[in-house]
């Protein structure tokens, strides 16, 4: 019996792609993180009140049921505008920011709309300071209309 030992072969590694894979990742997650953090400023002035305040300070509920649901809408889009962009590092990011910011437009005008076509008043429910089934009615739409707004841009 004889054995026969196989060379593995791992091939090359080229590190000036690795550095651009790496730095194309600190950018998409900049602008990722930025587009969320203009979200909640657009979720801020859509709500009474500072909503920072209401949500870590004055623990309410309703409006941190508002706050997650808006943030899970926003990440589904900017992963979907990450995920769709074009192949070339700059077109990329362009793309990944100019589709955050419509879908950051466009939560803003659905919660409007919302606000504007449920039977209570959005200040009222935010303010509200037991939790609302109406909390988590609003929440569930605006994550549908986040997904919707991320399959449209694919």
């Amino acid at each position: 019996m004889s054995t026969t030992w196989q060379a593995l072969e791992f091939g090359t590694v080229d590190g000036d792609l690795l550095v651009q894979g790496v730095v194309g990742t600190l950018l998409f997650f900049v602008i990722g993180v930025g587009v969320l953090a203009l979200g909640f400023l657009a979720l801020d002035l859509l709500t009474p009140g500072n909503l920072r305040t209401q949500v870590y300070l004055d623990h309410n509920p309703n409006a941190a049921i508002l706050l997650a649901a808006n943030h899970l809408a926003l990440a589904i889009i900017v992963v979907t505008a990450i995920m769709t962009s074009g192949d070339d590092l700059g077109q990329g990011l362009v793309d990944t920011a100019v589709y955050g910011l419509v879908g950051v437009l466009l939560q803003a005008v659905a919660l409007r709309v919302l606000d504007a076509v449920i039977p209570a008043e959005l200040r009222a429910l935010v303010n509200e300071p037991r939790i609302r089934g109406s909390a988590w009615a609003i929440a569930a739409s605006l994550v549908a209309i986040g997904a919707v707004n991320a399959a449209a841009l694919s």
